[in-house]
């Protein structure tokens, strides 16, 4: 203690002011680093803002070109997520299961003809699209707008997700006419009843479809007004 009444002393007054000195720039530098926080969170606010409202512009105009006659928000995002695929659904429908042929083949013929293929889920697929089918989903995979079905080697790529056989195909619709569209004299059942694909159908009253889980990119593409050709 005797030390520092030394230091601030009239014999140490010059002591005295360097400190004084020293503190007020301390003083100062420490409000400028408040103001500059201060600052920088309005602008981070204000942009932050800025960026929710750019968002309800484009919900707005979303639900507005998806044609949604709801007036309930909550119900209007509903209908666009339901589109989206983005609900699991459950409902009455038909389960397809699909193998590769057990059947011998001769040395003459070419072995992939009694392999699954991607044409061949797409032929399924598009009978059970056009027999109604209002959801489908491919070994657990929910199909949307943007799904793809192709080989990938010796397994099958959708979502960008592989699989192999057996293939589960899942749909969601009016069951006897699913199945139908299936089981129709010349279509796809006995095309592939040929080369020996192994085809079961079941159908269900609780058939259920996960949801569409990656999320939906569009880098080239935008929401415009409905045009109308004359």
């Amino acid at each position: 203690m005797e030390k520092i009444r030394k230091i601030f002393s009239n014999e140490n007054g010059c002591y005295a002011e360097m400190y004084a000195f020293y503190f007020f720039i301390v003083v100062v530098v420490i409000a400028s680093c408040v103001v500059i926080v201060k600052n920088v969170n309005k602008k981070s606010l204000s942009e932050r803002i800025a960026e929710l409202e750019t968002r309800v512009d484009v919900v707005e105009k979303q639900l507005k070109i998806s044609g949604s006659t709801s007036e309930n928000p909550d119900d209007a995002i509903s209908d666009l997520k339901f589109k989206a695929c983005a609900f699991p659904l459950e409902g009455e429908g038909i389960i397809l299961t699909l193998d590769d042929s057990t059947r011998e083949t001769n040395y003459n013929e070419d072995p992939n003809l009694y392999l699954i293929h991607d044409d061949d889920i797409l032929r399924v697929i598009n009978e059970l699209r056009a027999a109604g089918a209002e959801a489908i989903s491919i070994n657990g995979q929910r199909l949307t707008a943007t799904s793809e079905i192709r080989c990938a080697g010796p397994t099958l790529s959708v979502n960008n997700v592989r699989s192999s056989a057996p293939f589960v195909i899942s749909a969601i619709g009016e069951k006897k006419s699913l199945e139908n569209s299936i089981m129709m004299r010349g279509g796809v059942y006995d095309t592939l009843q040929v080369w020996g694909i192994q085809i079961q159908i079941e159908t269900s009253d609780n058939v259920y479809i996960p949801p569409y889980k990656e999320n939906a990119r569009h880098v080239y593409s935008k929401i415009v007004e409905e045009k109308i050709s004359e």
